[in-house]
């Protein structure tokens, strides 16, 4: 599933072609993803201007002129794909649409925004502009990790008398939003915290120390337009490549990249997840 670098890199990637466009034609072309699409969503989009696009956590937010904000989320495989029709006399015929492409946004520039998804785990839905975070779906995060509140202070908090191991607290969206698999893994790696310790035992030395290699490691991804794993592509098509700059995230029995240790690489199964870490040096 994209993270917070991917859907950092996919809102950066349309915010040049939507923000401040008119969406003049919208093609939804079945009912729902994950769950039903709300009701006369291409009527309520069609007409309207971007105003402005957000995130918060793993959704994106588009704010328009009615007063109403559209809330996009990836899924497991969902893509925001941009197509450029080109200009002038000598404009080519739009490309067909492709078998996933669910819903269609025609912008008044002419570019073509399709959201595609195989798996159809996404999901969009739309709500009042300023009511977004009382809705369902994002009414239960926890702070963004880039953000002021994503605090030592806070941390130290939310994780104490916790008994569960500190990978799957970081995981947990009500503590905060926006972290995955993959940059919990490599945060762990760099901070020197195994992920198999109780969220409860990380000192409060530690908790500094993790918010910083935490927010180091998001900007680098975003920096290197996300991870592609899989399903995952930037708005032009293209594949992100943090993935080349993985510590351990996928490096199983391979050696350890700290200059000073000897340890290999271990896979432990964590809540359903595999867990990459070095025995050694991470404790």
């Amino acid at each position: 599933m994209p993270e917070l670098p991917e859907v950092e890199t996919v809102r950066r990637g349309l915010e040049p072609v939507m923000a401040g466009q008119v969406m003049t034609k919208v093609e939804v072309r079945r009912d729902g993803l994950r769950w039903p699409f709300p009701d006369n969503m291409a009527g309520r989009l069609q007409g309207q201007k971007v105003l402005r696009l957000r995130r918060r956590s793993k959704y994106l937010l588009l704010d328009l002129g009615s007063d109403e904000t559209l809330i996009i989320h990836l899924g497991m495989s969902g893509r925001m794909l941009i197509d450029r029709a080109a200009q002038g006399n000598f404009a080519l015929a739009q490309p067909a649409y492709e078998k996933h492409d669910h819903v269609v946004l025609i912008m008044e520039s002419g570019v073509v925004i399709a959201f595609n998804d195989a798996r159809r785990f996404g999901a969009m839905d739309i709500c009042v502009t300023g009511a977004e975070n009382a809705h369902r779906l994002l009414a239960v995060l926890g702070p963004e990790p880039m953000g002021n509140e994503f605090s030592d202070a806070y941390l130290k908090a939310a994780l104490a008398g916790r008994k569960t191991p500190i990978k799957s607290a970081l995981l947990d969206q009500k503590i905060v939003a926006g972290l995955g698999n993959i940059y919990v893994c490599e945060a762990l790696w760099r901070a020197g915290v195994s992920p198999l310790r109780l969220a409860r035992d990380v000192k409060g030395k530690e908790i500094g120390p993790l918010i910083t290699v935490i927010r180091d490691i998001l900007a680098q991804a975003i920096d290197s337009g996300g991870s592609s794993l899989k399903d995952f592509r930037k708005t032009d098509g293209n594949l992100g490549y943090f993935q080349h700059n993985f510590s351990v995230y996928g490096r199983e029995n391979e050696s350890c990249r700290r200059t000073d240790c000897k340890g290999k690489i271990a896979r432990t199964p964590q809540s359903g997840r595999s867990s990459f870490h070095c025995p050694v040096c991470q404790i």
